[in-house]
C-alpha cells in the first residue's frame, strides 16, 4: 500500500482541525465529527488546546483513501508556534494550505506559501468557509494569485456562498473553459507540452491534462484549488479525490538501509520518552538497536504505526510509515535515525526566536521543579532555548511572541503544579566579528595557572555558516581528547561575546598547543600537579578566546522584521509618524484603490508596539503582515546581556570561580 505523509497547513482560525475532523469522518475513521470550540476533536488533545480552542503541538492521525494511506499531521497555525511547524516539514511529501473564504489570505498563509515553494513541497489549496456570511470565490481566487503565487487553477465552482447550502461542483472533461485554463497554466511550465499543444491541439485528451496536472503538482510547480466547508462537508470529497490523484505517495523501500528523521518528543504516562519518527527507507524493529543523533545508541522496546485513526502496537515501523518509538532515553527532535539522506539538510525553514524572557517562580522552593519542568519542555520544543543562569539561579527562555508566553505559563501550571510569572520581555541580538584576532596563553608561564598551551586566531565567516573550528597544528602534536576539549569549550563560550550576545558566524583556528604528558610518582600513582588533563583546556580556552575576541572587536546585531501595511488612505497622516517613532523604515508608498500599500523594515523589538497601536489608528482596518528579515548593527546605546557563565573577560573573577584563586 503506497502511503501519503500530509501537512495541514494555516493561518490560525482557517479551519485546519475542523477540516481534520471532516476528513477523518468522510474517511469512516470517526463516527462523529469533533468541534473546536467544545474541546472533542482528535488532534487538539492538551488540555490547554482544549481550553484555548488552538491547535499548539502537531498532532498525526491516519485514514485511507482507496488504496492509500494517509498519514495526516494538524500543525498550529498561530505565528507563535511556528517551530512545530518547521519540525513538521521535513516529514511531508505534500501540504493542504487551508485559506478562509471570508478572511482570505493572511499574513501567516504568505509566510507558510513561501515556505512550502522553497522547500518544492507538493501542496493543494482548500479554501475553506463557504457556507459563511461574507464569502467571496473570485476575490479570493485573485487574492491568492496577487499574494501567494499565480500558478494556481481552481478545480471547479463554487455555489450559494454565504449560506448553509454553499457548495462546490468540480469541473469535468466536457468543460472548455476549464482545459483552456489547464492548457495555459501548464503550457507556462513545460516547453515540451506547449509544443505538442501547438502541433496538435486535438492531441491533447483531458486525460493527458489530468496527468500533466498532477506532474506539475508533484513538482509543486502548480497549486490546484479547491472550494468548500468543513463544518457542512461541501467540497471535501473533491479534495479527497484530488489529494488521492495529485500528490505523490510513496512505496517505502523496507529493505533499504534504516533512515529517518525525529519530528516530535513526548512524555508517556510513566515518564518515559516516545519518539514520532518519519521513515524514509529501511526497517526498525521491536529490540533493534538503533543508532540515532551524531553518536547515540539504544535499543527500541515498542514500536506503533499510525493507522485508520489512531498509533496502534506494531512489531516494526518501514520506511514510508510514521510511528512512534520507546526506549530511546536520549533522542532528540531533529535527530537522524540510522543513515542521513543526502538530501536532508539540518537547518530551520523559519527565523529562529528573536525575544527572550526570564521565568520566575512563584514559590522560592520551586526553583529545582521550574528546571526540571523547563528542561522537559525544551525536549518537546528546543528553540525555546533554555538558557541558565546559575549565578543570578534565574532561568531564560527564547520566545516568537507573547501567546507562547502564556502558554508556557498555562503548561508549568497544568501539567508540572509550578506557578510562574515573567520579566519583561527583551529582544535576542546577536554580536558580529569586525576583525581578525588572536591571542595565546603558555604553559608554565604567567599569568597562565593551567597545564596546557592554547593559541586562538578568530575571523569573521559569511552569514549564516555557524561557527567553523579548524586546525593550525600538527596533527598528531596534541591528543584528540584534548583537541576535542578546546573544540566544544569554543563552541560553548560563542554563546556570549563581549556584550554577552551569542556569536553566530566565525572561523576559529587552533593556533598553537602544548601539554604535560601523563606522569607517576615511583609508585604508580598518578600525579595532576604534573600531567595535562582535558579540564585543563576547557579552562584556558575561554580565557584565550575572549582575548582574542577583544583584539578583533565586535559589533551588536539587532533583529529586524520586514513588514507589509495595509492602511486606509485617510490614516496614512496619522500612520506614518508613529512609524518614524517606532523607528521603521518605510518605502515609497503604493496607492491601490482607497488603501496604501506601505513596506519597509522595523526593529524587532519594535513590532509589537505596533501591532498594539495600529486598530487605533486606522479604525481597526489596518492590516499588518511581518516576519524576520535581517539583522542591523544597532546605532544608539549598545545593549548588553547579563552573564551566565564565570566571566572569562575578567581573569580575577574568571579564576576565583575555576581555581579558586588569582
Amino acid at each position: 500500500m503506497h502511503t501519503l505523509n500530509l501537512g495541514i497547513l494555516a493561518h490560525i482560525d482557517a479551519g485546519k482541525t475542523s477540516l481534520t475532523e471532516r476528513l477523518l469522518y468522510a474517511a469512516g475513521v470517526i463516527d462523529e465529527i469533533g468541534s473546536v470550540d467544545d474541546g472533542s476533536t482528535q488532534t487538539d488533545s492538551m488540555a490547554l488546546e482544549r481550553q484555548r480552542g488552538i491547535t499548539i503541538k502537531s498532532a498525526v492521525v491516519s485514514f485511507a483513501i482507496d488504496d492509500m494511506t494517509v498519514n495526516l499531521i494538524d500543525t498550529p497555525g498561530h505565528p507563535d508556534f511556528i517551530a512545530e511547524v518547521e519540525r513538521v516539514l521535513s516529514v511531508l511529501d505534500g501540504a493542504v494550505l487551508v485559506i478562509s473564504a471570508v478572511e482570505g489570505v493572511q499574513p501567516q498563509t504568505r509566510v507558510l506559501m513561501r515556505t512550502l515553494q522553497r522547500l518544492r513541497i507538493p501542496t493543494l489549496v482548500f479554501v475553506n468557509k463557504i457556507d459563511r456570511r461574507g464569502a467571496q470565490y473570485e476575490r479570493v481566487l485573485r487574492s491568492i494569485a496577487e499574494k501567494l503565487t499565480p500558478a494556481v487553477v481552481p478545480m471547479g465552482s463554487a455555489e450559494g456562498l454565504g449560506s448553509r447550502g454553499a457548495c462546490f461542483t468540480p469541473y469535468a472533461a466536457g468543460d472548455g473553459d476549464f482545459a483552456s485554463r489547464l492548457v495555459d497554466l501548464l503550457a507556462d511550465h513545460d516547453d515540451a507540452f506547449m509544443a505538442a499543444f501547438v502541433e496538435d491541439e486535438k492531441a491533447l485528451s483531458y486525460g493527458r491534462l489530468r496527468a500533466e496536472l498532477a506532474a506539475k503538482t508533484h513538482q509543486a510547480l502548480v497549486h490546484p484549488v479547491f472550494f468548500g466547508s468543513a463544518i457542512t462537508g461541501a467540497g471535501v470529497d473533491s479534495l479527497m479525490a484530488g489529494i488521492r490523484e495529485l500528490l505523490p505517495a510513496v512505496e517505502g523501500d523496507a529493505d533499504g538501509p534504516v533512515s529517518g528523521t525525529v519530528f516530535k518528543v513526548e512524555r508517556g504516562p510513566a515518564g518515559e520518552k516516545i519518539a514520532y519518527a518519519r521513515m524514509f527507507s529501511g526497517t526498525v524493529r521491536t529490540r533493534d538497536l538503533l543508532r540515532f543523533g551524531e553518536d547515540d545508541e539504544g535499543k527500541v522496546t515498542a514500536v506503533s504505526v499510525f493507522d485508520r485513526g489512531s498509533a496502534v502496537r506494531r512489531a516494526s515501523l518501514t520506511g514510508g510509515q510514521i510511528g512512534r518509538l520507546w526506549g530511546l532515553a536520549g533522542i532528540r527532535i531533529g535527530d537522524v535515525i540510522g543513515t542521513p539522506r543526502a538530501s536532508a539538510a539540518q537547518r530551520g525553514h523559519f527565523a529562529p526566536p528573536t525575544l527572550e524572557t526570564v521565568v520566575v517562580p512563584c514559590r522560592r522552593a520551586d526553583r529545582g521543579a521550574l528546571y526540571a519542568a523547563l528542561t522537559q519542555l525544551a525536549e518537546q520544543d528546543p528553540l525555546i532555548n533554555l538558557r541558565q543562569d546559575e549565578i543570578r539561579q534565574e532561568v531564560a527562555v527564547s520566545l516568537y511572541g507573547e501567546v507562547q508566553k502564556e502558554v508556557i505559563q498555562a503548561t508549568l501550571a497544568n501539567e508540572f503544579g509550578v506557578d510562574v510569572t515573567f520579566r519583561e520581555t527583551t529582544t535576542i541580538c546577536i554580536e558580529r566579528l569586525v576583525g581578525t584576532g588572536a591571542a595565546v596563553e603558555i604553559i608554565d608561564k604567567d599569568p597562565n595557572p593551567f597545564l596546557a598551551t592554547v593559541g586562538l586566531r578568530v575571523e569573521p565567516a559569511p552569514i549564516n555558516t555557524g561557527v567553523e573550528f579548524r586546525l593550525g597544528i600538527e596533527l598528531g602534536s596534541l591528543p584528540f581528547a584534548f583537541i576535542k576539549a578546546v573544540e566544544e569549550t569554543v563552541r560553548q563560550t560563542l554563546r556570549q561575546g563581549i556584550h554577552g550576545w551569542q556569536v553566530p558566524d566565525c572561523t576559529v583556528t587552533l593556533t598553537r598547543s602544548g601539554y604535560w604528558p601523563r606522569q607517576s610518582h615511583a609508585h604508580a600513582v598518578f600525579d595532576k600537579s604534573m600531567s595535562s588533563t582535558a579540564g585543563d583546556f576547557r579552562n584556558l580556552t575561554p580565557l584565550v578566546l575572549m582575548d582574542a575576541l577583544r583584539q578583533a572587536g565586535t559589533r551588536v546585531y539587532e533583529p529586524m522584521h520586514r513588514f507589509l501595511l495595509d492602511i486606509p488612505a485617510d490614516t496614512f497622516g496619522a500612520v506614518l509618524p508613529v512609524l518614524a517613532r517606532l523607528r521603521a523604515v518605510p518605502q515609497a508608498p503604493v496607492m491601490r484603490g482607497s488603501s496604501y500599500l506601505l513596506e519597509g523594515d522595523i526593529p524587532a523589538a519594535r513590532v509589537h508596539d505596533l501591532e498594539q497601536q495600529l486598530p487605533t489608528l486606522t479604525s481597526g482596518e489596518g492590516v499588518l503582515e511581518c516576519a524576520f528579515d535581517h539583522y542591523q548593527p544597532v546605532q544608539d546605546t549598545i545593549p548588553t546581556r547579563p552573564r551566565t557563565d564565570h566571566n572569562p573577560l575578567s581573569r580575577k573573577e574568571y579564576l576565583l570561580h575555576v581555581v579558586r584563586r588569582v
